[in-house]
């Protein structure tokens, strides 16, 4: 009993004191979040819980959820053709890279999938810092698209890591695939829906609400969702990421919704996951032979690669905002994490690969975050004397 006490007390203290940390040594709050969890693990304050680890998982499926709040489908579709095919060619240099380093440091086939991720997640915490500058609209709209194709893959690996390669492999694409179809109709039915008859959108979710609707018809289409995946044994994230794009896609009139949705999950459920995710990385792994010297290369990789590629957009960003761009693609924590702590529970990687990149996702959120800033004050600098 006293250990769980002990337990509950830890995690609702880092809850409340990691954003003052945060504030204080000028870092996002979520690896200051992952820290406190691998730290006080140490001290014997955190254990492996049956309430923890169902409380983290509804935080990743949340956070998943938030992704999807930032992607509005109609104007992603909008995005101009000559864009759309730069984007293509900036994603296949990602995985064109992601499959040549995989196999020149002999990291194994997960890695090929890992290296190219992309999440929203901080691109949008760094929106709220630099405003919307050209470097992060472009940012936002390619990680959009980046985000999905992850997704994706995220889904796809994960049947393959549960079923393995053979007709289950097979019969889990199929279900993907109907499922797929059966989103796209059901959009496009909602769309002209809305469009017939307007005033069904202001009905589900009034303006005037002093019952919570926007709220309880989002965390219905949630569940609902990671129900249907569930019934479909594919990847609960992939239902939670497209209950998301369901919110900012159809109820346009709400848009203080996403931030509400985003205030309620990162002020409880996100944080439990990310001090979930930090116990279960041990401190002692930092003495283990060549975990460090492999994170900073993962970490070297992952950064290097999306700058090369973000070089397709130089005609339409200078060089600093296109490094800027890069840069900000170069912190896929949140996936990363997850699809790390899929692959390890499916022992796809041994443990030390798995500990590399939970270090190598913190790596990216510190040192990147620093970098940005350091360019962004060079930027305007140049920009004051000129």
């Amino acid at each position: 009993m006293y250990d769980n006490i002990a337990l509950i007390t830890t995690i609702s203290l880092i809850i409340i004191f990691s954003p003052f940390f945060a504030k204080f040594i000028k870092l996002p709050t979520t690896p200051i979040e992952i820290m406190f969890g691998s730290i006080f693990a140490y001290m014997g304050f955190l254990h492996e819980a049956h309430l923890f680890k169902i409380v983290a998982e509804l935080g990743f499926l949340y956070l998943m959820f938030i992704a999807g709040t930032e992607i509005n489908l109609k104007s992603t579709l909008k995005t101009p053709k000559e864009l759309i095919r730069k984007i293509i060619i900036y994603l296949v240099i990602l995985y064109a890279f992601s499959i040549a380093i995989s196999l020149y440091f002999d990291l194994g086939k997960i890695f090929m999938v890992l290296m190219p991720l992309i999440s929203v997640g901080l691109i949008a915490t760094l929106s709220k810092e630099y405003g919307k500058t050209p470097w992060l609209a472009l940012s936002m709209t390619a990680g959009a698209i980046g985000e999905i194709v992850s997704i994706g893959f995220l889904t796809l690996t994960s049947a393959t890591i549960e079923t393995g390669v053979g007709f289950a492999l097979v019969q889990s694409i199929f279900s993907l695939a109907l499922f797929l179809l059966f989103m796209f109709v059901l959009f496009r039915a909602i769309e002209l829906l809305f469009w017939w008859f307007p005033s069904v959108a202001t009905s589900l979710m009034p303006h005037e609400d002093n019952k919570e609707q926007d709220i309880r018809l989002s965390m219905g289409i949630f569940f609902l969702l990671v129900g249907a995946m569930l019934y479909l044994k594919l990847e609960l994230a992939f239902g939670a990421f497209l209950a998301g794009i369901f919110i900012p896609t159809f109820f346009e009139h709400k848009k203080e919704l996403p931030e509400k949705l985003a205030s309620f999950g990162f002020g409880f459920l996100i944080p439990i996951f990310f001090i979930h995710i930090g116990s279960s990385f041990h401190l002692e792994a930092l003495f283990m032979d060549g975990l460090i010297t492999k994170a900073l290369l993962i970490t070297f990789a992952m950064t290097f690669m999306r700058l090369v590629a973000s070089l397709v957009f130089i005609k339409d960003l200078k060089l600093v905002d296109t490094l800027l761009m890069g840069f900000s693609h170069s912190m896929p924590l949140t996936l990363l994490i997850a699809m790390a702590t899929l692959a390890y529970n499916g022992k796809s990687i041994s443990e030390i690969n798995y500990y590399a990149l939970i270090l190598a996702s913190l790596f990216q959120a510190i040192f990147i975050t620093i970098i940005i800033k350091l360019i962004n004050n060079y930027k305007i600098k140049q920009e004051l004397t000129s």
